[in-house]
């Protein structure tokens, strides 16, 4: 064989190597590289849209939320997001602000529980509250529009004295309080307003009904167990009791525990109505000339 003709062999040879090299760097590595170009290409196209097209898109998510928060926010009960386990602290306290001075609420973390859906905060309470103001805090933890459940509820009779010797009859108790949240914002409306808080009062069930204590008399009243009656006169009854002390008093009026219930100008005689530690009963006091006369 001639050099001529291994020489174009040899060109030919290479020729081929090289146009197998390229057939394969086009088809095999780029083809991969390409097409993944053009899917990032097409995806960008895809979302290629114009200032006013945003807009309108905007004003149409804008008016899905709107919708969406006034759905949840209708709902008598919501789940909020990440809630703080400060927040209950502050809903006592603010539901507790007007209690009266012998009312008092201690609150007690005591863990936290994972569910599938929901998580919950648990708190211990307990002190001492009057009746209503014990009612007030249930009542206010049950309805709160951020979901708070009681469980375990204990109550007990207390009474306590004052410095003027005044009794007053409450009630010592223990609960748990359970507070949702939610690791998702799906339940949770960020502007809301609360559910009313306020209970009506209701018949205290631990206020006994014959009572030991008995108030003293703080205010002057009369004491009709050792008053006299000394005229009847056109504007009330003219009265006195132990201590010299006179009162001039008309149906109705107020005394040391009860009312003057009636004057009896046919008879000279005046009733009141007396509450003695729930035992309730009738006195009634005459004129001492009628008295005299009747010995």
């Amino acid at each position: 064989m001639s050099a001529k003709v291994k020489n174009t062999v040899i060109i030919f040879i290479i020729l081929v190597l090289i146009v197998i090299g390229g057939a394969l760097f086009n088809y095999v590595y780029l083809k991969g590289k390409i097409e993944d170009r053009q899917k990032k290409i097409k995806d960008m196209t895809l979302f290629q849209l114009d200032t006013e097209t945003l807009e309108q898109q905007l004003v149409l998510l804008r008016d899905r939320v709107a919708k969406l928060d006034s759905i949840l926010s209708n709902r008598k009960y919501n789940v909020p997001f990440n809630l703080p386990q400060s927040d209950f602290y502050d809903f006592v306290n603010r539901v507790s602000f007007n209690f009266s001075p012998y009312s008092y609420v201690n609150i007690e973390y005591d863990r936290t529980e994972t569910g599938a859906q929901l998580n919950y905060y648990v708190y211990k309470l307990s002190g001492v509250a009057d009746f209503n103001d014990l009612n007030r805090l249930i009542y206010a933890i049950e309805e709160s529009k951020m979901l708070k459940k009681i469980g375990d509820l204990y109550m007990a009779n207390n009474v306590q004295v004052d410095d003027d010797g005044v009794p007053h009859y409450l009630v010592s108790f223990k609960f748990t309080a359970m507070v949702y949240f939610s690791n998702d914002d799906r339940f949770y409306v960020k502007d809301y307003t609360e559910n009313r808080l306020t209970s009506n009062p209701i018949y205290d069930v631990f206020y006994p009904l014959i009572r030991n204590e008995i108030p003293p008399n703080v205010e002057g009243l009369l004491d009709v167990q050792t008053a006299s009656l000394l005229a009847l006169i056109p504007d009330g009854a003219f009265l006195s009791d132990a201590n010299g002390n006179t009162y001039l008093l008309w149906e109705g009026d107020r005394v040391y525990l009860g009312y003057l219930t009636k004057i009896d100008y046919d008879n000279n005689q005046v009733d009141f109505l007396l509450n003695k530690g729930g035992i309730v009963e009738t006195v009634t006091l005459k004129l001492e000339k009628e008295n005299k006369k009747s010995k």
